[in-house]
């Protein structure tokens, strides 16, 4: 059985749990209703998909209806 010659000393500890911590979300205004919303999804409150490097803006309900998709 596998057993550790040395004692892991905090430094070492500190440095194998550096990228366990949580990371914080970003969030952007919502171009349309100004609410937040996460970069590159679709706004929960408008539902409406800003594309960043267009100036094209489409709403989620006409994309789902030109693919053929049900609407909730």
């Amino acid at each position: 059985m596998a057993v550790p010659k040395r004692k892991t000393s905090p430094s070492k500890r500190g440095m194998r749990r550096s990228h366990d911590s949580l990371k914080v979300e970003a969030f952007q205004e919502c171009s349309n209703c100004g609410e937040l919303k996460r970069p590159h999804h679709v706004c929960n409150a408008c539902g409406i998909i800003t594309a960043a490097k267009s100036s094209l803006s489409l709403n989620f309900r006409t994309i789902a209806l030109l693919h053929g998709g049900m609407i909730s």
